[in-house]
C-alpha cells in the first residue's frame, strides 16, 4: 500500500525518483535523461525501476540494455520468470500518466525487520476490512474498493450473464495471483521468528497458497488472453472460481488476525 520508493527507503536505501513531464520537449528531454541514467546505474551493477518498461502501468525492473537495438531487458511484474522481458527503451511513455524511474542507491541505515513485519501483517488486515468508498456503492459511477468488498463485488459481477471480461478483470486477476503468492511465501519466511503465532502464520500461508491455486484455474476465464464475452457459461464458472478464491482469502486474513492476537498476549 506504499510506493516502491518509500518501500526502498524503509529498507534503509538511498532513493532518487526521476519523474517524467508532460507532452513536448520537456518530456523528450526527461525520457532521454532517464534512459541515460538507467544505463549508467546498470553499468554500476544496480537495476532500476522504470514505469511501464515491460508491462502495463507497473514498475518494472530494468537490469540490462542493448544500445544498438534501443532495448531494455529485465523483469515485468506479471510476465513470469521463464525469460527476461524486453521492450523499446522509450516504452515508459506509452501509458499515462508516465511516472518515470526510481533509482536505488547505497544502504545508509539498518533495517529493523521486526516492526516492519508486524506493520505488514496489520496492514493486510486493515486492507481486507477497508470500507473505502463503501458509501458510494449503488451510484451510477464505478468506485475503487479494497479487500473483502472488492472480492465480493468481483464475485457478484460475474453472476451477471451479460458481463464482459474487461481490462480491469484481467489486471486484478494478475495482481491478485502475484501478490497473494508473495504473501504466502512471506508468511512462511517470518513464521519461525514468532513462536507464539508461527502456527497461525503458517496456516494463513496455506490459505493464500490455496487461493492462488484456485485462481490459477481461472486463466482461461479471466486472464488477458481470455475472451471478453459476454458468455453466460464462462461468467458462471468465473464467479464460482472467484467465490472459492475469496473464501480462502478470508480464511487467510482470519489466521493473520489470530497471529496478531497471539503476539499481543
Amino acid at each position: 500500500m506504499i510506493g516502491p520508493q518509500d518501500l526502498a527507503k524503509q529498507f534503509g536505501y538511498e532513493v532518487e525518483y526521476m519523474p517524467l513531464g508532460e507532452e513536448g520537449p520537456d518530456l523528450e528531454r526527461a525520457v532521454r535523461a532517464i534512459i541515460a541514467r538507467t544505463k549508467a546505474e546498470i553499468r554500476l551493477g544496480r537495476p532500476a525501476l522504470v514505469w511501464n518498461a515491460f508491462t502495463t502501468a507497473e514498475w518494472d525492473v530494468v537490469c540490462g540494455f542493448d544500445d544498438e537495438k534501443k532495448l531494455f531487458y529485465g523483469r515485468g511484474s506479471y510476465l513470469g520468470l521463464d525469460d527476461y522481458a524486453f521492450a523499446d527503451e522509450k516504452r515508459t511513455t506509452d501509458f499515462r500518466p508516465a511516472l518515470g524511474a526510481i533509482f536505488i542507491g547505497n544502504k545508509v541505515c539498518t533495517f529493523d525487520s521486526h516492526p516492519a513485519e508486524i506493520v505488514a501483517l496489520q496492514e493486510a488486515v486493515c486492507h481486507a476490512h477497508s470500507t473505502r468508498n463503501q458509501d458510494k456503492l449503488g451510484g451510477s459511477e464505478w468506485v475503487f474498493l479494497e479487500g473483502f468488498l472488492a472480492y465480493e463485488r468481483w464475485v457478484n459481477d460475474f453472476k451477471n450473464p451479460d458481463k464482459l471480461r474487461n481490462q480491469g478483470d484481467a489486471y486484478c486477476y494478475s495482481i491478485f495471483r502475484s501478490t497473494h503468492k508473495a504473501a504466502a511465501d512471506f508468511l512462511v519466511e517470518i513464521a519461525p521468528k514468532y513462536p507464539s503465532s508461527g502456527s497461525y502464520l503458517l496456516e494463513a500461508s496455506q490459505y493464500f497458497s490455496s487461493e492462488v491455486e484456485i485462481l490459477n484455474q481461472g486463466e482461461s476465464l479471466l486472464g488477458w488472453n481470455s475472451p471478453e464475452g459476454p458468455d453466460a457459461q464462462r461468467n458462471e464458472k468465473a464467479s464460482e472460481v472467484l467465490g472459492r478464491a475469496y473464501s480462502s482469502y478470508k480464511d487467510g486474513i482470519g489466521a493473520i488476525e489470530k497471529a496478531l492476537e497471539a503476539l499481543e498476549e
